[in-house]
């Protein structure tokens, strides 16, 4: 997910004025704290009308921090307020969950404009920068925490996802059906993620060439267009990538109409097997750029 700075928001809709909620603080801490639930670890809290300015508004300055305001016992809050609190520990400390009683503290609700449950905003640098109202998967949310804390200055390192780990065991186990279920389950919940659509360009290429003796292939390799193909497929398998990428721009200079597509398509796939990082590709993606225009 993008910058939530950078991108539309909830926010969008007119400015929060956490001024005036900071302003009202004097007044509200005339009152009793509201009593709430224990915090469920140390990186969650409970934020009131009257420590709104300290809980919420300065810990923001050096720490982001993510408020879930909620309803007691209702089904959003049972279900989707343990996620955050899951995530906040183990965040370990790189952003802070405020939870806010809505019924307890009407002047926030009042000030976010609160029309529904559940409704999560993160605060960076005092200011709100992104919110939704939604209850997410906990994969869009971990992305959505992601981007809060990149938007604040703080680089974000993620461990291996388990799910790929899996997909990669399947793939060298040579079980191309099941790295092919796993690698297309975490894209239809993470349409963009670039290592699952590089295993399962993987999965293909492997699929296309199963079986194949690569000296025999390259060897028989004419102008015909299936042979080329096949070729720039061993020589991707057997460590050549930039022969290959060179064989199939040639490739796409020299052949015309529909062909000429097929060519691109198949080098495109590929790239995908590489990944978007590899400076190989950046470079033969300039290449073909100049081949096609």
């Amino acid at each position: 997910m993008s910058d939530p700075r950078q991108t539309q928001s909830i926010f969008t809709r007119g400015a929060v004025d956490l001024g005036a909620l900071a302003r009202s603080n004097q007044a509200a801490a005339q009152r009793s704290a509201q009593p709430s639930a224990a915090p469920s670890s140390a990186f969650v809290f409970d934020v009131t009308e009257a420590n709104f300015q300290d809980a919420a508004l300065q810990r923001s300055v050096t720490t982001p921090v993510v408020l879930d305001f909620f309803v007691a016992g209702s089904q959003p809050h049972q279900q989707f307020s343990p996620l955050l609190e899951k995530l906040a520990a183990e965040g370990e400390g790189t952003w802070l969950l405020g939870r806010v009683d809505i019924e307890a503290n009407p002047r926030l609700a009042q000030m976010f404009r609160i029309q529904g449950i559940p409704f999560v905003v993160a605060i960076v640098g005092g200011q709100p920068v992104d919110a939704f109202n939604q209850m997410l998967p906990e994969t869009h949310l971990r992305q959505w925490i992601d981007a809060v804390l990149k938007a604040a200055g703080i680089e974000v390192q993620r461990g291996d996802d388990p799910r790929l780990l899996a997909a990669d065991d399947a793939l060298m186990d040579g079980d191309l059906d099941g790295a092919e279920r796993a690698y297309r389950a975490i894209l239809a919940d993470t349409p963009a993620d670039a290592i699952a659509e590089s295993g399962l360009a993987q999965v293909a290429l492997l699929r296309r060439t199963s079986g194949l003796d690569p000296e025999a292939v390259l060897a028989a390799a004419g102008e015909d267009l299936a042979s080329q193909l096949l070729a720039a497929d061993i020589e991707v398998l057997t460590g050549q990538a930039d022969l290959a990428y060179k064989r199939l721009i040639d490739l796409v200079r020299r052949t015309p109409g529909d062909d000429r597509e097929t060519v691109r398509k198949h080098l495109v796939s590929l790239f995908t097997v590489a990944g978007p990082d590899d400076p190989a590709v950046a470079k033969a993606r300039r290449a073909l750029a100049s081949a096609l225009f």
